[in-house]
């Protein structure tokens, strides 16, 4: 996901003959997309960020430079000490704060031509779940205790436009699938929706920011489609101190089993179809010149490395800063 966008260039040269084809595409895909900031989800952790400098390093050499990068350690891979899939074994995967084979895989990173705040970052991914007002929540209380609300993380990341900071607000949600008919993970991702919701209406124990921010991730919910309680994330959407520029891609797709406008996905799904799962919210007052999902049409070689990339479209928008 991105902001900012420059408009389209050129496609890169393969760089990496021999080397991990999907990197390869990773690279091309965002030198293509050309934004002055971006979020990576799914993208795995390390101290001292050295992936996060190599990504960089071969972005650069494809003429798209981001010499400013941050990560914190998100939840996933994290253990809570229970067994929470109840297959009487702690320790495995799905018993971590968020599924991880590891502590930090499949967390976020950012990627910024902007330099970023570092000191004035803040991380409330120790949130916990039992503290959301109104939270759907029904752990007892001693995995209520250490269980946090966010799967990846809840950030607040500032980055130094001309004008004035722009907070990044990220976040990447648990699917609402892939439990029980105790829907667990469709409570989580209510909630983790509700987070931001309440946190932006000054209803959580920390402030929102002061003056521009833009809140983005992967919430993993449609709003009109799919499974999930869908009304977490069209509450944030409806969010008075957001708005919704409402990014499309191809102009021309369909996908007559769906409610949702199918121009909005920005995923495809070979059982399910397409549906809107990644999300890039400015704040009420910025000003939104642009906005939409990179999904080329048919034909367009831009589309094997997409493939080859994530499952994911990527979703940008370009601000006017005041």
């Amino acid at each position: 996901m991105g902001l900012d966008r420059k408009g389209p260039g050129l496609l890169v040269r393969d760089l990496d003959r021999g080397e991990d084809p999907q990197i390869a595409a990773i690279v091309r895909v965002l030198a293509q997309l050309d934004a002055d900031v971006i979020l990576l989800t799914s993208v795995d952790y390390d101290r001292g960020g050295v992936a996060l400098r190599l990504l960089a390093e071969r972005l650069a050499a494809a003429g798209a430079d981001y010499p400013h990068r941050f990560a914190f350690r998100p939840n996933t891979g994290t253990q809570t000490g229970f067994d929470l899939d109840g297959n009487g074994r702690p320790g495995d995967p799905r018993d971590a704060q968020g599924f991880g084979l590891f502590s930090g895989q499949g967390g976020m990173a950012i990627l910024s031509r902007l330099p970023v705040d570092e000191a004035g970052a803040r991380d409330f991914s120790g949130f916990l779940w039992r503290d959301l007002p109104g939270g759907l929540s029904d752990d007892p209380p001693e995995l209520a205790a250490v269980q946090r609300l966010a799967t990846t993380g809840f950030w607040d990341v500032p980055v130094e436009a001309a004008s004035g900071p722009l907070h990044l607000l990220a976040w990447h949600a648990t699917p609402p699938v892939f439990d029980g008919p105790e829907d667990r993970n469709g409570r989580r991702n209510h909630d983790e929706a509700a987070f931001w919701r309440l946190f932006l209406k000054g209803a959580l124990p920390m402030a929102p920011p002061e003056g521009a921010f833009v809140l983005l991730g992967d919430g993993n919910l449609d709003p009109s489609d799919g499974d999930g309680l869908r009304e977490g994330i069209a509450g944030l959407l409806a969010h008075p101190a957001v708005q919704d520029p409402a990014p499309k891609g191809r102009e021309d797709r369909t996908d007559p089993g769906q409610s949702g406008d199918p121009r909005l996905d920005t995923v495809l799904y070979p059982d399910l179809g397409g549906l809107r799962l990644d999300y890039v919210l400015p704040s009420a007052g910025l000003a939104v010149t642009a906005a939409g999902v990179l999904w080329p049409a048919k034909g367009d070689p831009l589309l094997t490395d997409l493939a080859a990339a994530s499952h994911h479209f990527p979703v940008w928008v370009d601000i006017a800063m005041p």
